[in-house]
């Protein structure tokens, strides 16, 4: 059985703290049974791998989340570069594509399509292996995992089992996302919710792939061709035959403050002071300034170096819509080689762009040798030890050590503790040119 796991999403449901690079799934909030702060990637891997289905993983993604996907699971996953964001359809053929062309999977395989950031419990990844012996045998084209609804949401697609009682039933009827009333007619009809999770047989999902190329770079170069569209319309709505698997245990889409904060064992969370007079609050604090919150009832308080969010946790399901137009640079990132937070960003009245950057270096990591067109920067250590090379020339830098690296010079770094130093970038651009190599 080969696993995919779908990592996405714009980061805008989370705000401030999630953004285009740091989604839902990377935020480190929730802790484990052992009391370890770990993000929902992590946690969904690990409890793949408590399931005996973490080897054969493969995630499919952007190219702004592959460094912190490689950073959090150091480098145990195959990933699947989508060349443009196309929604579930196209970066499922995809990764498809991958398991056939350049994996060798056998076609006969079952392959199991999950999101990668439900919050279950360790039954979900059970059940797994009877979707795997379900599509085995035959049972029908696709096969679903559905869970049965608490309430009629807008937010998930419905699956109408031909059998309300039984684990297994064929499918009547899948519909996306109805409105709240045709959601409550599909839960008197015994209607399930859909948990997005897909078995099949590769040689099924090759059949769309086929049309699109005959090899994995054939596939990625046509990619902007494929329709823009999610797996559910465009496969399992049309499917001649799709059968359902009923999961009984804890499931939640942690996609909004207000079911985050269901789970979070920690009331504030940072440099946060919070009065006995609040109520049902949580509080989250990145900045390296203090937070006092008193006399609040039913609040989200999240602050970050991206923006400040005050918010009732019920309104707070609705921000996306006053943060989807900002077009902004994330103001923190993770990195393959630690993270960085922007401080401070100016453009001058002659147009020079000053942008300054706090960066964490994790001990034996390196940036590697570049070099900048277009700006010139200045790096002064905090802490730490580490060697800095500039134009063929290392220096061995600790705390207060401070460097500056002309335009074109070439440069990098190489972490001998953990190290924290600052960056200021100067220049006409301060975004990646054509001569910068990546920071890997």
């Amino acid at each position: 059985m080969q696993i995919i796991l779908l990592s996405g999403g714009s980061g805008k449901r989370l705000w401030p703290l999630s953004n285009e690079i740091r989604s839902k799934q990377f935020l480190k909030v929730v802790r484990n049974e052992s009391g370890e702060v770990e993000s929902m990637l992590q946690r969904v891997y690990r409890q793949l791998s408590d399931a005996g289905l973490g080897k054969d993983v493969t995630i499919a993604t952007g190219e702004t989340q592959v460094e912190s996907i490689q950073n959090q699971l150091n480098g145990q996953v195959s990933i699947v570069v989508e060349p443009e964001r196309r929604n579930t359809f196209p970066a499922i053929l995809l990764a498809a594509a991958y398991l056939y062309f350049e994996k060798k999977c056998d076609p006969s395989e079952t392959v199991v399509i999950l999101p990668v950031d439900p919050y279950v419990d360790q039954a979900y990844f059970r059940l797994l292996k009877e979707l795997d012996k379900a599509a085995q045998a035959n049972l029908s084209d696709i096969v679903l995992m559905g869970v049965k609804p608490t309430y009629p949401s807008e937010k998930y697609g419905y699956i109408i089992p031909e059998d309300r009682e039984t684990p297994v039933s064929r499918v009547l009827e899948f519909r996306e996302k109805p409105d709240a009333q045709t959601a409550q007619g599909f839960i008197d009809k015994g209607g399930l919710w859909n948990c997005g999770v897909f078995a099949l047989k590769l040689s099924y999902l090759m059949e769309f792939v086929k049309r699109a190329g005959s090899s994995y770079e054939e596939v990625a170069d046509g990619y902007s061709g494929f329709e823009r569209t999610s797996f559910d319309y465009a496969v399992v709505e049309k499917a001649d035959s799709v059968s359902v698997i009923r999961y009984e245990g804890e499931w939640k889409d942690l996609g909004t403050w207000n079911t985050l904060t269901e789970v979070m064992d920690e009331t504030p969370i940072g440099d946060v002071q919070i009065a006995d007079s609040c109520i049902n609050t949580h509080v989250i604090n990145e900045l390296e300034l203090p937070m006092v919150v008193m006399g609040v009832k039913d609040m989200v308080v999240a602050a970050s170096p991206d923006g400040i969010l005050v918010a009732d946790k019920e309104q707070s399901s609705y921000i996306k819509k006053y943060v989807e137009d900002r077009d902004m640079r994330p103001m923190f990132e993770e990195r393959s080689w630690g993270e960085y937070k922007v401080l401070d960003y100016s453009v001058g009245e002659d147009g020079t762009k000053v942008l300054t950057k706090r960066k964490k270096i994790q001990k034996g990591r390196s940036i590697a040798y570049q070099s900048h067109q277009s700006r010139m920067e200045v790096l002064a250590v905090i802490s730490g030890k580490c060697a800095i090379t500039i134009d063929g020339c290392t220096y061995e830098a600790g705390a207060g050590d401070a460097y500056t690296v002309s335009v074109g010079a070439k440069h990098g770094l190489d972490a001998v503790t953990d190290v924290e130093l600052i960056e200021i970038q100067v220049g006409e651009e301060l975004i990646k040119d054509g001569t910068e190599l990546d920071e890997k």
